[in-house]
């Protein structure tokens, strides 16, 4: 291109500002603001912008002479600045001409670039051209920045809006209420005069309500026109816009007919969508004069996203519950017999396996019941008469052998009533001695008597005296009695000291639930777990079932003796565990479904008249 002197191409720089100044749209700040860098920029012979487009591509928007300039020539140049991100000046190959590229950096990120060609080569006029370059390209900032503002503005009051149409659907009880608010609100924020709302009921689409009116389907004809139009969206899987946005290929023949039919009002139609299932449409229309553009459509999209999940789980939820239950089998079936869910069609695979083997197959079925070991024998240890306790050298839970002390009483004033009873008895006996030798035989007699008196409660002393040590009977261990506290204390007649059981005997006490009681039978065997040894089973046979009830935790027992068939030294009086008693083989089905099917038949015995 033909070198053009700046003298003779540009305007007067006055006329360039007050260009620049009155432009109307962003084509025209571009263009002003590239020719006014030129004219202020000495030796310039084209110029180029090129900015950032909504798909984040670079395009030329504006160019210096209008129509006449050549962007190939600078078009390497503006390549290098998009890659080093950096103000370049660069000889232009094949011309004596130079050129000048800046880029516009804003929060670090490139919006544009603006390349200029100079026909100067004085250094000091290079220079100045790229300082005009950097305090000119704060122009384009300062629209960038603007233009981001107000969209930034119209994003966070849309947002505003969408949230409080959110809350206003939450904010109601049943889905006829909520609907009714939202598609209103939603009506009046967005300028429409009509907004609706369906859902799919079956394969179809019902409209379940219309903003501004609490009643829905007297219009019969409009009705089914506002169906036509959200079936038409749903078959279609995308927003339905009339007229169209962008010369969008889109079916809308429903949409043109309800337009003529509301006097070619704009409509736009927008599927809700959810859980990979499209589940109910909103419709929007205006006035012909208000068609929707792209920023509408956005805002739409994004209330629909935002309060249609609300509004679903409302409509779903005032459902009937017959309705309910069926939509709720249907999901399933289709998950079981649909694509997919694989591990939850193995898990039926497999329960329907388990269940036909476990209604064949037979196990042993035992009864559980809560156990105790008891000694065989409990034998009482009391105090033979009143007196004090001298010596206790034993307490409960000892080992004792047969014939071991347990405890002793004062004996001290039954020794001293012995020796004064022998010395009465000696005396009787002398008395007994001389009335013989002197031939007296009345007296004789009545001593005699005497002395059998005396030697009676001798014995008795001396029995007495004997049971103050109170021994072991055999050889176990003492499960209560601890008079270590009580020496010299007083204890009274037929008072129980201590208790002793024997290690080598020992009864089974099973609590039978008497829901099971009938199945338990003398002689039957079973196997006993205690809590305190639980790696070790024991053995049992019932040998007898009390026919009394006793009531514990809120249900009756009946109390069941077996004996031990095996024994150790680590069996204790008073362990507990518990104990399965076996009763016979029958079906696995039948064992573990048993308590179901009981409870089953008394609830229905009891709710029948």
């Amino acid at each position: 291109m033909d070198s053009v002197t700046a003298e003779a191409s540009r305007s007067s720089v006055s006329e360039l500002w007050n260009a620049f100044s009155s432009a109307r749209s962003e084509e025209d700040y571009f263009q002003g603001w590239l020719a006014l860098q030129s004219g202020l920029i000495p030796g310039v012979v084209q110029s180029l912008l090129i900015m950032t487009t909504p798909l984040n591509t670079f395009s030329p928007v504006a160019g210096w002479p209008e129509g006449k300039n050549d962007p190939l020539q600078l078009s390497d140049v503006v390549e290098r600045v998009l890659e080093e991100r950096c103000g370049l000046l660069v000889e232009l190959p094949a011309s004596s001409h130079y050129g000048i590229a800046y880029p516009l950096l804003i929060d670090e990120e490139l919006r544009g670039v603006v390349a200029l060609e100079i026909s100067v080569t004085a250094e000091q006029v290079l220079q100045k051209a790229m300082e005009q370059l950097q305090w000119g390209i704060v122009w384009m900032e300062v629209l960038v920045r603007r233009k981001q503002a107000e969209e930034d503005r119209t994003t966070l009051i849309r947002l505003k809006t969408a949230v409080d149409l959110l809350a206003e659907t939450l904010g109601k009880e049943h889905f006829s209420e909520a609907g009714i608010a939202f598609t209103t609100k939603l009506a009046d924020a967005t300028g429409c005069e009509r907004v609706s709302l369906g859902f799919m009921r079956g394969k179809h689409i019902k409209l379940e309500s219309v903003s501004h009116s609490s009643e829905v389907g007297k219009k019969m004809n409009l009705t089914r026109s506002i169906e036509a139009v959200m079936e038409e969206a749903i078959l279609q899987r995308r927003e339905v816009a009339y007229p169209p946005l962008d010369n969008e290929i889109l079916i809308c023949r429903e949409h043109e007919a309800l337009s003529r039919q509301q006097s070619m009002a704009s409509i736009a139609s927008f599927p809700l969508f959810s859980h990979d299932l499209y589940y109910g449409v909103l419709t929007c229309e205006r006035a012909a004069n208000q068609p929707f553009n792209q920023l509408d459509v956005e805002f739409m999209r994004a209330v629909a996203a935002l309060s249609g999940p609300a509004l679903e789980n409302k409509f779903a939820n005032d459902r009937p519950l017959g309705i309910k239950v069926q939509l709720a089998l249907q999901k399933q079936w289709i998950r079981l017999a649909g694509p997919g869910y694989v591990k939850r069609k193995l898990a039926l695979a497999a329960m329907v396996v388990l269940m036909v083997f476990f209604s064949f197959a037979t196990g042993e079925y035992r009864l559980s019941a809560d156990t105790t070991l008891e000694g065989a024998i409990h034998r009482a240890i009391v105090v033979p008469f009143d007196g004090y306790i001298d010596h206790a050298p034993s307490r409960a839970g000892d080992r004792v052998e047969e014939g071991q002390l347990l405890c002793s009483l004062d004996n001290r004033d039954l020794g001293l009533k012995k020796l004064s009873k022998l010395s009465e008895y000696r005396q009787l006996e002398q008395q007994y001695q001389d009335a013989s030798a002197n031939h007296d035989r009345a007296k004789s007699g009545i001593i005699k008597a005497q002395l059998d008196q005396a030697r009676a409660e001798l014995d008795l002393i001396e029995a007495n005296l004997t049971r103050t040590q109170m021994i072991a009977p055999f050889r176990g261990l003492l499960v209560s009695g601890d008079l270590s506290q009580r020496l010299g204390g007083a204890v009274k007649q037929g008072e129980v000291l201590f208790e002793v059981t024997p290690l080598d005997a020992y009864r089974v006490i099973l609590k039978v639930d008497e829901r099971r009681i009938a199945d338990v039978r003398a002689t039957q065997k079973g196997t006993l777990v205690l809590s305190s040894l639980p790696d070790r089973k024991y053995p049992f046979v019932i040998d007898r079932i009390t026919p009394i009830a006793r009531a514990e935790e809120g249900r009756n027992y009946f109390r069941v003796e077996a004996h031990l068939e095996r024994l150790d030294d680590s069996l204790r009086p008073g362990m507990e565990g518990v104990g399965k008693i076996h009763i016979d083989r029958r079906k696995w089905i039948g064992i573990w479904t048993r308590d179901l099917r009981e409870w089953m038949t008394l609830t229905l015995w009891s709710w029948m008249p």
